[in-house]
């Protein structure tokens, strides 16, 4: 992998990224700039903002492309930069759908019922 860095990734349809900390920073920039909006109570803002601060926190300790993706452990920094652009998606989508305010309507009788259905065990 490190012969083959500035080639290729190994993943079909994933470039090699040219500068992964300047594009993670900017997207971790956005990511938190998004979730800011949020309620502080908002779970998905508490849980986003934790993981996203964490992850810049790598960014900016690890200057070596290799000790970064070990730091963070979730794949090759093209596919953390996949995640975060993902995750950018998301944050916006959930500033629209406001999903920390309360239902416009009563939730029908077992909405939040798990499992949905009741599994009945065979007769033999």
């Amino acid at each position: 992998r490190l012969l083959l860095r500035f080639q290729s990734t190994g993943l079909t349809g994933l470039a090699v990224s040219t500068n992964p900390h300047h594009t993670l920073s900017a997207l971790y920039g956005k990511i938190l700039r998004a979730v800011a909006k949020m309620p502080q109570e908002a779970s998905y803002r508490k849980y986003t903002e934790k993981l996203i601060k964490e992850r810049a926190n790598a960014v900016a300790m690890q200057k070596q492309v290799f000790a970064l993706e070990n730091a963070v452990g979730c794949g090759q920094v093209e596919e953390l930069i996949v995640q975060a652009e993902n995750e950018l998606v998301l944050a916006r989508k959930m500033l629209g759908w406001k999903p920390w305010e309360k239902l416009v309507q009563q939730a029908p009788a077992k909405q939040w019922d798990w499992p949905p259905a009741q599994i009945m065990e065979p007769k033999v």
